[in-house]
């Protein structure tokens, strides 16, 4: 048995090895000849899995280290007998806690509270919900938009253009995919009051980045169009802005990385079954006040640091999030 695996996906070396042979690649490295006789890939977004990729593969599945999918060709996958199988959730609380770092530092950089500001949540999935559960427990107004779960599930969401006109705080939280893509595009962006801030920490397509800098309006960004090469003039645009590593806890690395073993093991019937990796506290949840959160962030996280080592080089995206230092989540 053969198992491809993006060499930067961490405490994975060493746990298939008893079981499979296992080549760690450069995931944007991985190509056609080096998976010809796998069996199982795992990555994370820098590989394009698709036909390119895998059509003369004797790939059986492949599992993401990541919540998205957006880098897989499901549909090819499908149809090809290929499962594809992603870490779903695994890194909310580290978003949670990014957005969480971002509302603590702007209220203290223009002066509010919670309760004078009124927070749309685009996506009340994973992240959403809990970014929702907490910002409302902190005094914050929030309003809701995610059509595809009030169709399903009628729940009284908002439509995306009503959220955009009464938020003063516009954060989205939603997978990327056609129905997605430049979700927040001109025509949205000026539905926004002008004091409004954008706030993406999903995906970079999600929001039109030209228009968004046509706009005028504030924004924070942790996901950009290009990446690995972001446009220089809306790093230099955003208030603060990181190298899409709104998710990198060292919980939701642990996350993701034991779910794409599960994945495997259940998969090829390896006795990996629970498998977590060693020295990693897992996630405890607990409620926390505005106030405490406030007091405890910085030591947990600097986005004002973060923020200024990339506008200081946008050409080191990569290497910023490549050689990030994992943060511990506190709540």
């Amino acid at each position: 048995m053969l198992i491809i695996a993006d060499s930067a996906i961490p405490f994975l070396r060493g746990i298939f090895e008893p079981y499979a042979e296992v080549r760690y690649l450069p995931g944007g490295a991985i190509g056609p000849d080096d998976v010809r006789d796998a069996d199982a890939l795992v990555v994370r977004t820098r590989t394009r899995c698709d036909e390119e990729l895998l059509g003369s593969s004797s790939v059986r599945l492949v599992a993401t280290a990541t919540i998205g999918t957006d880098h897989i060709d499901t549909a090819w996958c499908a149809g090809s007998g290929i499962r594809v199988e992603s870490a779903a959730g695994c890194n909310a609380r580290g978003v949670l806690q990014w957005i969480a770092a971002v509302l603590a530092r702007l209220s203290e950089r223009q002066g509010w509270h919670p309760g004078e500001r009124t927070l749309g949540i685009v996506g009340v999935g994973h992240v959403g919900s809990l970014v929702q559960s907490y910002a409302e427990a902190w005094g914050f107004r929030t309003l809701c938009c995610d059509p595809p779960r009030e169709e399903r599930e009628h729940l009284g969401f908002r439509t995306l253009e009503e959220v955009a006109a009464e938020a003063d705080l516009l954060t989205f939280h939603v997978p990327l995919d056609p129905t997605t893509r430049h979700m927040a595009d001109a025509a949205l962006l000026e539905r926004m009051k002008p004091s409004a801030l954008l706030i993406n920490a999903s995906r970079g397509a999600v929001v039109d980045g030209d228009a968004l800098l046509r706009s005028g309006l504030d924004c924070v960004l942790d996901v950009w169009e290009g990446e690995p090469r972001p446009d220089p003039a809306l790093v230099g645009r955003a208030l603060y802005a990181t190298p899409h590593i709104a998710g990198y806890s060292i919980q939701g690395k642990a996350n993701a990385t034991a779910q794409a073993v599960a994945h495997v093991a259940s998969f090829f019937g390896l006795p990996l079954r629970g498998w977590y990796p060693a020295g990693v506290r897992p996630s405890r949840p607990r409620p926390v006040g505005w106030e405490e959160m406030r007091r405890e962030m910085a030591r947990h996280f600097d986005i004002e640091a973060e923020s200024r080592a990339l506008k200081s080089d946008p050409g080191s995206f990569e290497s910023l999030r490549d050689t990030y230092a994992y943060r511990e989540e506190f709540f």
